[in-house]
């Protein structure tokens, strides 16, 4: 069993939680997940590594409640345990050379970001990094942001905080503008990681986006996080959870991925609504 050390929210709809794990605390990497359970019953689900204390023996994840198993998750406190929690898992994301590095990140995918900016600004890279999200009342890890980038610029749709806009304005605006970056890391919903590859491939910037499809075993086993990328003109299949979850985000079939993504939305709807009528019987 797998006890939550620490509990935070850090928006309506997102949680972070720190789990005492110290095997995988030593040896996770920036970019690698853990498959966690919340119960004996529940369901699998990724979550990907948001820091680790060695020192400590403990795990961050940051997890959005979406459907039933994270809105259990999200009644766990502070001395509850989890059933599983195994890792890490993926291939930590590639740093070695890159001197210029812009992160850009929407919505929790910035839980995920973060960790990879702190890293790059421990190696001494430049960082620019760019967060999105819908409004200013769900923005998360601005200070976190903050304190690894040289620039950090916040973008919500509506205006209510930071510019106006989604995250390729100022990624359009830099590079049109003559920034230069060894490559450029996105993650986030499927549809802004796609337009962020656009709007880089006029400037031949490398772009490696960060892939969160449907996952059961994590071992490649399964077969449910398959993408399809294209690579010299032919379509190869990969799978997250063993060959990524990093890939080159001009490979990406990025419409498939999106279609996949959207295969199991109602059956997570009402799952999610049983849950929440379970807590509140409860």
């Amino acid at each position: 069993m797998y006890r939550i050390v620490r509990k935070k929210v850090l928006n309506p709809t997102v949680t972070q939680i720190e789990v005492e794990a110290p095997l995988v605390a030593r040896k996770a990497r920036p970019g690698q997940f853990i498959i966690l359970r919340v119960d004996e019953e529940g369901e699998r689900i990724p979550l990907t590594v948001a820091g680790t204390d060695p020192a400590e023996g403990t795990v961050k994840v940051i997890f959005q409640v979406v459907g039933a198993t994270t809105e259990m998750l999200n009644h766990k406190q502070e001395g509850d345990c989890l059933q599983d929690f195994a890792g890490p898992l993926g291939v930590p994301t590639h740093t070695e050379g890159i001197r210029r590095v812009c992160i850009v990140g929407g919505g929790v995918g910035c839980a995920i970001a973060m960790p990879l900016a702190q890293e790059f600004h421990r190696l001494g890279a430049e960082v620019t990094s760019i967060i999105g999200f819908r409004n200013k009342d769900l923005l998360i890890l601005e200070d976190e942001f903050r304190a690894c980038s040289d620039s950090l610029i916040v973008m919500t749709d509506d205006g209510s905080y930071g510019r106006h806009g989604n995250v390729t304005v100022p990624l359009k605006e830099m590079l049109e503008s003559g920034k230069s970056f060894d490559c450029i890391i996105t993650i986030g919903p499927l549809i802004m990681m796609k337009f962020v590859v656009a709007a880089a491939k006029p400037f031949g910037v490398p772009v490696t986006a960060s892939m969160n499809p449907i996952m059961i075993d994590g071992t490649g086993m399964c077969g449910g996080c398959r993408i399809t990328l294209v690579e010299d003109g032919k379509r190869v299949t990969k799978f997250a959870c063993v060959d990524g979850p990093d890939f080159d985000g001009y490979a990406i079939d990025f419409d498939e991925a999106m279609s996949r993504g959207r295969m199991y939305a109602e059956y997570e709807r009402h799952a999610y609504e049983e849950a929440c009528n379970l807590f509140r019987q409860a």
